[in-house]
């Protein structure tokens, strides 16, 4: 499994929209994004990078390994 440290939520949302996620909903700085197929996955939109733990939480929510999401980056 190759290692992934933080990025930025930009990226994320960059990557989840090429994925076929869109906006739902946002409230305050967490936005959830939904999927044609019903996955759902929620990404706080702050100012600092997304940590290594809460990345690999959304990865296992939207179903992607960490070699998909570098590809899509």
């Amino acid at each position: 499994m190759a290692k992934l440290a933080s990025i930025r939520s930009k990226d994320l949302v960059r990557a989840l929209k090429k994925l076929g996620f869109y906006k739902h909903n946002q409230v305050g700085s967490h936005a959830t994004f939904k999927h044609t197929d019903g996955r759902r996955v929620t990404v706080p939109i702050h100012n600092r990078d997304i940590k290594k733990g809460l990345l690999h939480g959304i990865l296992k929510d939207v179903d992607l390994t960490i070699e998909e999401l570098k590809e899509l980056l």
